[in-house]
């Protein structure tokens, strides 16, 4: 008999992948042309040609045996140290190769983050529109989730919302900046505000709690906006990265995660990191990618092609009656279901072929998220479509 965890897993399943399946299903019957799938947040910008060629070039000229083997389990030295090496330049921090562990994606780097801090029953705080997987990351750990609700005029953390719900069990804040699915872009001020109340409430309970700063789409910004790197504002934080977005590759599985050596017991914690990358069954991460990386790390996908993306749909759907948090970021739109019950919106969509995912899966009901990493192309096919939908729930366009 399976555990019940997974039973809740199952039933807990990704609302994502299921909409992406019945895509699929849709596309089968009327033609992949008639339809209009925004569920899935899979890349579409080609994979940057530096990043190919270091492939090519590596495999041409390292001895096979060793290019393939086991490493340290926190990944080659070398490629710790570029890593290091290349958020200095950036951040103006002061890593090195101690600091930074090479892991199996955002996503590895995030478990093995959890199976060092969490014993069961402890708390993860989240803020909604949360990504629907931290809750079985938590999950995977026996933790418990708690979710912050979000001030609905900014789409930034109800305040005090968060300060009621810090308790003696909370272990962990996980913050994803820019967040998916909102968009939402937090500012230094937000993160200064955060930080302030956490070392308040760590100075009220006598013990650490982490941030744990997830960044994906930190290369995914708009506007001439960045992303605040995280240690540089809170002692006891982790900041976990994928690839996935920034060179179009979620399918190499490759990310880092960092470690501030201002952490309390870092160097503890830092050996813990090691070993759960190994026993959480991971071993390492991918070894011909690391060294891919390692000579990428200032390579970046066209960002312009989602920026251009977003404009469109951002103007086109507001301009039809819908209401949208305008992103700073990532490459989702978040929408407001005209009715107060998302998944009816959402089912009158696919009506028109159109296919969306619920924001329940993300923690706020009574919204929609649209990914627009596609090509423009079907954004612009889709306008007939949700102006159709539109004209159904009586929006009146805008002048």
């Amino acid at each position: 008999m399976v555990s019940k965890q997974i039973l809740e897993d199952i039933a807990n399943s990704s609302a994502i992948r299921a909409m992406f399946v019945e895509g699929k299903a849709l596309e089968a019957q009327v033609g992949a042309e008639h339809v209009y799938d925004f569920s899935l947040g899979n890349p579409c910008t080609p994979v940057p040609d530096a990043y190919t060629h270091a492939l090519e070039e590596i495999l041409a000229s390292e001895d096979s045996l060793s290019l393939h083997g086991y490493m340290d389990n926190t990944g080659y030295p070398q490629v710790r140290e570029a890593v290091a090496e290349s958020l200095n330049r950036r951040f103006g921090t002061r890593f090195d190769a101690g600091n930074i562990i090479m892991t199996v994606g955002a996503a590895g780097a995030i478990n093995v983050i959890l199976k060092v801090l969490f014993d069961p029953g402890d708390e993860l705080i989240v803020f909604a529109p949360y990504f629907t997987e931290y809750r079985n990351y938590c999950g995977n750990w026996r933790g418990v989730l708690s979710v912050v609700q979000p001030d609905y005029e900014t789409f930034l953390p109800d305040f005090a919302d968060f300060e009621r719900k810090i308790s003696p069990r909370t272990k962990a804040v996980m913050i994803n900046n820019p967040v998916n699915p909102s968009g939402v872009l937090y500012s230094e001020q937000t993160i200064e505000k955060i930080a302030a109340l956490l070392n308040k409430k760590q100075q009220e309970y006598g013990h650490e709690i982490y941030i744990i700063s997830d960044e994906p789409y930190r290369e995914l910004v708009f506007d001439g906006k960045t992303t605040p790197f995280l240690t540089k504002y809170y002692q006891n934080t982790f900041v976990t990265y994928s690839f996935s977005k920034s060179l179009s590759i979620p399918g190499d599985r490759i990310g880092y995660l960092v470690v501030s050596s201002e952490m309390a017991d870092f160097e503890t914690v830092f050996a813990g990191l090691a070993i759960a990358n190994r026993i959480t069954g991971f071993i390492n991460a991918p070894a011909l990618m690391q060294k891919a990386v390692a000579r990428c790390l200032e390579e970046r996908t066209d960002v312009e092609f989602y920026d251009k993306n977003r404009r469109f749909i951002y103007q086109a759907l507001t301009r039809m009656g819908y209401s949208c948090v305008k992103p700073e970021g990532t490459f989702y739109l978040f929408v407001q279901s005209p009715e107060p019950e998302e998944q009816k919106f959402i089912e009158a969509a696919k009506k028109h072929h159109i296919i969306l995912v619920n924001g329940t899966t993300f923690a706020c009901p009574g919204y929609v998220r649209l990914a627009y990493c596609v090509p423009l192309e079907r954004l612009e096919r889709s306008l007939p479509a949700f102006e159709a939908l539109a004209q159904e729930y009586g929006l009146r366009p805008q002048a």
